[in-house]
Parts: C-alpha cells; sequence; structure tokens
C-alpha cells in the first residue's frame, strides 16, 4: 500500500484550534476539508495545514453531531489529488484498510489493519470496527481500501482496547455532501432533533425552523478567549509579531516557526511549567563525536537554555515556572529562545554538516 501512501500524503490535512488537535482530508469534488465535528466543536474558524497547504486559518462551514461530520472551507489552490468515497458497502471481514492522520500532532502516519466487524451499531448508525491503530489527533482521517478509495471517516476508539477503531461507512458521509451543497449555503447545522440542515442565516435564531428544538448556529459561536497563563503567553507571542491564532495546537500547546527552528511551547498545569522546545538540525551519520563536544560546550556556557538530543534531532529547551513568567519578560524569554535556535541551527549545518531540518 506505499503507493497509497504517497498518494493521500496531499490530500489528509491536520487541523488544529485552542482546544484540540485532529486530521481532516481534502475533497477536490466539494470543494470541503472533511473532518469530525468534535475536532473543531466550539469554533468558527480553525487552523488547516498539509504537504500541499501552508498553515491558514479557514471557516468551519458545516456542522453534523448525528454523524460526527464537520466539513471545512478548503484552501483556495489546495495541492491535491483527486479521491473517491466508496460508498457500496460490499467489504468484509479481513479486508486490509489504511488508517491515515495526524496523531499526537505528529506529521502525516498511516496505520495497516483489517476489517474487523462492518456493522458495529452504536446510537442508531452503524460503523466499521478494524483494527489499524489510531490515537488522538487521528480523528477525522481517512479510512483507505487497498484501491485508494475511502471507506470511511475514523471517529472514535475505544478506551484501553487494543487497536479497537471505528470509522463512519463513506455512505452517510456522502448523504451530508450531498444535503449540504444541495442547500447552495455557505453555512449550515444539522438539527440533533430533527435532522434537517438549518442554513444561515436562521430567521429562528436559537431554534431550529423545522421543530422548534434549541440549536446554535455556527455565526453564534463565540471568539475563544484566553485566560490566565494561557493568556500570558500568548500576550508575549502576539509582541513579537506572531498571528497567535495560526500558532494554538490544543488547550496548553503552541507551535511557531523562527528562520529555520521549529519551536514546540507547551504548559504543564500540575507542575506549573512553561516549556520550550526547539527542533533544530538532525545528527549526521558522521562527525557525531565534534557535534557532542560543541553542545555540551555550549550548554556550559548558555543560561536558561539547554542541548539535548531526541533520535537524531538536536534540541534547545527552554523551562522556566508560571509564577516567574509574564508577558513583559515572556517576551525577553521567548525571543532569547527563537533567536538562539535560529543561530544555532546555522551554525550547526554550516560548521558540523548536520542535516536541515525538512518542513
Amino acid at each position: 500500500m506505499r503507493g497509497l501512501i504517497d498518494r493521500y500524503r496531499d490530500v489528509v490535512i491536520q487541523i488544529a484550534t485552542p482546544f484540540s488537535v485532529g486530521t481532516g482530508f481534502y475533497l477536490e469534488k466539494y470543494g470541503l476539508i472533511v473532518t469530525n465535528a468534535h475536532v473543531v466543536q466550539n469554533n468558527r474558524e480553525v487552523v488547516v495545514e498539509g504537504a500541499g497547504v501552508r498553515r491558514l486559518k479557514r471557516k468551519v462551514r458545516y456542522l453534523d453531531a448525528k454523524y460526527d461530520l464537520a466539513f471545512i472551507q478548503a484552501p483556495a489552490q489546495p495541492a491535491a489529488a483527486p479521491v473517491e468515497l466508496h460508498v457500496a458497502e460490499d467489504y468484509r471481514q479481513g479486508d486490509p484498510v489504511l488508517a491515515i492522520g495526524h496523531p499526537f500532532g505528529l506529521r502525516y502516519t498511516a496505520t495497516q489493519g483489517i476489517i474487523s466487524n462492518t456493522v458495529h451499531r452504536q446510537n442508531d448508525l452503524f460503523y466499521i470496527q478494524h483494527d489499524a491503530a489510531l490515537n488522538p489527533g487521528n480523528s477525522g482521517g481517512p479510512l483507505v481500501n487497498e484501491t485508494g478509495e475511502i471507506l470511511g471517516v475514523n471517529t472514535f476508539i475505544i478506551q484501553n482496547g487494543q487497536s479497537i477503531g471505528f470509522s463512519l461507512p463513506a455512505r452517510y458521509l456522502k448523504e451530508a455532501l450531498e444535503e449540504f451543497t444541495g442547500g447552495h449555503k455557505e453555512f449550515g447545522v444539522r438539527c440533533t432533533s430533527c435532522g434537517n440542515i438549518v442554513f444561515e442565516p436562521n430567521l429562528e435564531k436559537k431554534y431550529c425552523p423545522f421543530c422548534g428544538a434549541r440549536i446554535t448556529m455556527i455565526s453564534q459561536i463565540e471568539d475563544y478567549v484566553p485566560a490566565g497563563i494561557r493568556y500570558e503567553i500568548e500576550e508575549a507571542l502576539v509582541k513579537l509579531g506572531y498571528d497567535v491564532s495560526l500558532t494554538r495546537r490544543g488547550p496548553f500547546n503552541w507551535e511557531v516557526e523562527h528562520g529555520s527552528a521549529k519551536i514546540l511551547l507547551s504548559y504543564h498545569e500540575a507542575s506549573g511549567m512553561i516549556a520550550g522546545d526547539a527542533f533544530l538540525c538532525a545528527l549526521p551519520k558522521e562527525g557525531i563525536r565534534e557535534i557532542y563536544i560543541y553542545l555540551l560546550q555550549q550548554n556550559y556556557a548558555l543560561e536558561g537554555l539547554s542541548f539535548s538530543i531526541l533520535n537524531r534531532d538536536i534540541v534547545l529547551s527552554l523551562q522556566i515556572f508560571d509564577h516567574s513568567f509574564k508577558p513583559e519578560n515572556g517576551v525577553e524569554v521567548f525571543r532569547n529562545l527563537f533567536e538562539k535556535a535560529n543561530l544555532y541551527d546555522d551554525v550547526l549545518i554550516r560548521d558540523y554538516l548536520a542535516v536541515a531540518r525538512e518542513n
């Protein structure tokens, strides 16, 4: 299935919000990115990124709690090969499948498995059960058959189960796509009570015009407002010139790029620790001893920062407790990490032949 993995590299999209990270996939026929509703809930806009898509904000256009589906406005010119939905339910137990996504925020992974059960029923819907490993961040990604067609949308797992995952069959997805696009409207939400799609503008405001049940339209979702240490971290990033909404990777994680370095920021609520890990270049196959000596020398001289090796990655790290972090000093703390990361990345590549990081 190697060819399928390469084919989907530009189709699968990483999705990030202030609350979670997940996966989506681009359907050229509809001009939409498909994902799970629980990935984008409580957001009018999300951040999308992929092999052919630079990190940018896109609007949520459709929410569907019944099927746990959401559709996102696609980039203007996404670089993705067209893929097809397999809506016929002719798959069988034992058929090979691929689950593709971005688990734990990692960049593009694919796990292989087989279909275990074709008719798992839950809440009046049928799901495809399979044993291709699904992890947090895989939600919303495609389940692909051996011919490269999408069988379903990876939706949930059994907690503590051994590779027990469930995907919403493509026939439900196609039904929702046809209903939504057939309405010829920009935004819509499926009513969980009567099942009808309510399009914007909804003259009934907070109520379904078909059955009168309460409903939250996409336009009624309130903007995310950070508080506490999250506000202080984001205020420091704003003062450094970043569009903070593009940096968010869940409730306590941020990702920024400065020059050639990628920096992951996180806050650990239990310990009160703010950590910054700048991923620089990778170790080469030769000359490793010289690099180690150089890094140890720098660790002796650096204040507030330290080098480490994670697999082959050279990482420059920062740790500071929340009670010592305020926006005014946070700007200097982050600036020091970002600028040193970019500087050291250049030195290691130029003078020690370290391997440049792939974006």
